[in-house]
């Protein structure tokens, strides 16, 4: 494997060259959470006319880059990928019902909380169904 070279190119002069990288970097860090912003959470610019909603809109969209972020460190932590998505499909899975048992002598039984949906059924796959249909097309064995 052959090691490689990164130019960096600025007219900053009064900057050491660690300085210099480490703002390209966070450089590079403000865009993957504006990609995250826009990609993975779906936020969009607003034109807001007044200036305490534009500020607000801002609290809103970082907040959610970080509640992201944290998502994204808990997985890896937990040995479960870095991909909050699959998390946020798992969550969206999770129902809140409220169950009412009438009885007559003493009213009703009731109980709230969560119900996991079941996972949608997977559709058989194409190599699947061919080799069940080359089993069944087999002769029994002899003895």
């Amino acid at each position: 494997m052959s090691e490689g070279a990164y130019v960096l190119r600025s007219n900053v002069t009064d900057w050491s060259d660690e300085k210099l990288w480490k703002a390209h970097i966070q450089l590079t860090q403000a865009k993957a959470a504006f990609r995250i912003n826009k990609d993975q959470l779906c936020v969009r610019p607003i034109w807001h006319q007044r200036a305490d909603r534009v500020q607000a809109h801002i609290l809103v969209c970082f907040l959610a880059f970080v509640l992201w972020k944290t998502l994204e460190m808990w997985q890896q932590r937990a040995g479960l990928g870095n991909s909050p998505r699959t998390l946020l499909e798992e969550f969206a899975r999770i129902q809140s019902h409220d169950v009412i048992l009438p009885i007559p002598a003493q009213g009703e039984i009731r109980h709230s909380g969560p119900v996991i949906a079941p996972p949608p059924p997977k559709a058989p796959s194409p190599r699947r169904a061919i080799r069940r249909c080359v089993a069944r097309s087999r002769p029994p064995p002899t003895r």
